[in-house]
């Protein structure tokens, strides 16, 4: 559902000191698409290692780029909104009754990938999941037209017993399979015994005398030595304030909290609000059967072309003799989907017609080879990034009937620069607007002022009348989830008080004063710039390969330090400065809700995020502290 590419800067000039990381970052660079998925799980990240340590008295240099994995929802329904999502049973695994080693949150890619490779170190691993199935964001995001906007093989495991087996029917999965996917994943790694459906994590307190977590769920209570949180960067719905929403008589749905029985359209008037990648997924799919599709815009998405096409047994069985140097290709600098390549100039550098040529074929093979597979420069330089955004929008205009529709889908001036707010990929999207039935509002000049009993009400008088109101407003991204669980240190402060007024943690990983408390996918790490699968892997290793030094060191615990923290929140902040990306109110940025801090909330390269953790690894995990 998610994927993000970002801007790119040169990191070098890169060494590790005795207690006091340094992170220098020099001249800005490139946009780099890297899909870090760490495939050979121990083999490539120990070269990793190796590669870091034999380098760490020597420059550096990394390109920034990325891509991001799918949203994450969890079911929390509002007070008087139609927001509920159907529970199915099934077999549980005996209750949890005795101290683990590790409890993880969350049963999506990274906390599948982690029980995986616990277990397979001899830990006493198990997941307790909040939700009725396994998957994160493709159990709880069932709206129609669901699918993700990475291509397969790069959205999935590069673990050969779960893809030897498995076949895809399209070149982006819609929801169902990818459910279908995860249930294979889990029989195949033979994970189901050790995962607990339907428990949530309400709260989590260090218990200092017995140096374990105490965790609180829904089904009881549950000790770990380590606990981990697998929660997703996009979990927790982000649902605006909007006055009178509770008093619509009609059915009121956010994407991520769709109901199984799903939510009838045909012949009915509906509203979408939002126009990111579920709203334009769910337009596409409204607008072909109900009466009246209304789209309440406040800021115009940069939908790229998907070219989605099915695929055959038989190919996929002639890409799988690949499948090893494919993988090897997404993992490896600078990272990647294996088969996108971005030019090594600027997109100044070139002629006007090569640099077309360049833009044509970028676009023809869809997906995300446009915002990640023309020129360097892309993310960095206005000049540059502006001649991507004429190109979208010239393509784009053309595909729309009413030049006055054309102006607010897309605009003469770029509403922000290109690819600074993540592009959907979109089936028709834009010929939607052409049909008499589909309607475009557009809330930068007359904002919503109220829902009312019938409908929506905008700021200059108009009434749009619906009998369906779909939220389509996105996520409180990176901290949402995590925040949602009262997880409180040794010393009684919370999670949340540490973060009230910005994010500083360790490699995104962990927080200085929580001891043993580990978190993937989460703020200030790659996160949504590389895909759900593709992080878990490398990330996860790096993880588990730090339990079990503790566990060969005799240590029991671990924090990251205070100083750490900071300086990797301060190299964040000097990323942000320099590029593209801060130039927009993105929710990259924690701009997307009100009263958040703005900050660049994940590191935006995956190739330079392996190196910190890797150099880090290397010189006895600085930034960390073992007791």
């Amino acid at each position: 559902m998610c994927l993000g590419l970002i801007c790119g800067c040169r990191i070098s000039q890169w060494r590790f000191r005795p207690r006091r990381p340094s992170y220098v970052i020099l001249d800005l660079w490139d946009y780099v698409w890297v899909n870090d998925d760490g495939d050979k799980a121990h083999g490539d990240t120990r070269q990793w290692t190796q590669r870091a340590a034999n380098r760490s008295d020597r420059y550096l240099s990394d390109k920034i780029g990325g891509i991001g994995g799918g949203h994450a929802a969890r079911n929390d329904s509002q007070d008087g909104v139609h927001m509920v999502i159907e529970q199915t049973s099934g077999s549980q695994p005996p209750e949890i009754d005795q101290p683990l080693d590790v409890l993880v949150v969350g049963a999506g890619f990274n906390g599948l990938y982690q029980l995986h490779r616990l277990r397979q170190e001899g830990f006493d691993a198990h997941i307790v999941e909040a939700s009725s199935g396994v998957g994160g964001v493709w159990n709880t995001n069932r709206y129609p037209g669901a699918r993700v906007d990475s291509h397969v093989p790069n959205y999935e495991f590069s673990i050969e017993a779960v893809w030897r087996d498995w076949n895809w029917t399209e070149r982006f999965p819609g929801q169902e399979e990818l459910c279908r996917y995860f249930e294979h994943a889990v029989d195949t790694l033979d994970l189901r015994h050790h995962i607990r459906l339907n428990t949530q994590v309400t709260a989590a307190r260090f218990d200092e005398q017995r140096c374990r977590w105490v965790v609180e769920t829904t089904a009881g209570q549950i000790v770990a030595q380590y606990f981990v949180l697998c929660t997703g960067f996009a979990s927790k719905p982000y649902i605006p304030n909007i006055a009178g929403l509770e008093d619509f008589d009609g059915t009121c749905q956010h994407t991520a909290q769709w109901p199984v029985g799903g939510v009838a359209f045909h012949g009915k008037r509906v509203g979408v609000v939002g126009t990111g990648a579920s709203a334009v997924q769910i337009v596409q799919e409204a607008s072909r059967t109900a009466a009246e599709l209304t789209v309440f815009q406040r800021t115009p998405v940069t939908a790229l072309p998907m070219q989605q096409r099915s695929l055959t047994v038989a190919e996929q069985d002639r890409a799988k003799l690949e499948y090893a140097e494919i993988f090897q290709r997404r993992n490896e600098p600078p990272g990647s989907f294996f088969d996108i390549v971005r030019q090594e100039v600027g997109a100044l550098e070139v002629s006007s017609e090569e640099r077309r040529a360049v833009f044509e074929e970028a676009w023809e093979a869809g997906g995300f080879h446009f915002w990640g597979g023309t020129f360097k420069d892309i993310g960095l330089d206005l000049a540059a990034n502006r001649t991507a955004y004429d190109f979208w929008r010239d393509k784009t205009r053309a595909r729309i009937m009413d030049p006055a529709v054309a102006d607010l889908l897309a605009p003469l001036e770029p509403p922000y620069p290109f690819g600074t707010k993540r592009p959907s990929l979109e089936q028709g999207y834009y010929e939607g607007f052409n049909q008499p039935n589909v309607h475009l509002v557009d809330l930068q000049g007359a904002p919503i002022e109220c829902v009312t009993t019938t409908g929506v009400r905008t700021s200059d008088g108009g009434q749009h009348d619906l009998d369906v109101l779909v939220l389509a407003t996105g996520f409180d991204a990176n901290t949402g989830g995590l925040l949602q669980i009262d997880i409180a240190s040794p010393s009684g402060d919370t999670l949340t008080q540490r973060w009230s007024d910005g994010v500083e943690t360790q490699f995104g990983m962990a927080v200085n004063g929580f001891p043993n408390l580990l978190f993937l996918y989460g703020p200030q790490s790659p996160t949504a710039f590389c895909n759900g699968p593709t992080c878990a892997e490398p990330q996860g290793d790096w993880v588990v390969r730090m339990l079990i030094h503790m566990r060969r060191t005799g240590s029991k615990r671990v924090e990251s330090t205070a100083c750490a923290d900071r300086r990797w929140a301060e190299h964040l902040e000097e990323v942000a400065a320099m590029a593209l990306l801060s130039q927009a109110d993105s929710w990259y940025m924690g701009a997307n809700i009100p009263g958040k801090r703005r900050q660049l909330l994940n590191y935006p390269s995956t190739d330079g995020y392996l190196m910190f953790i890797a150099a880090s690894e290397a010189n006895g995990y600085e930034g960390f502290s073992f007791d």
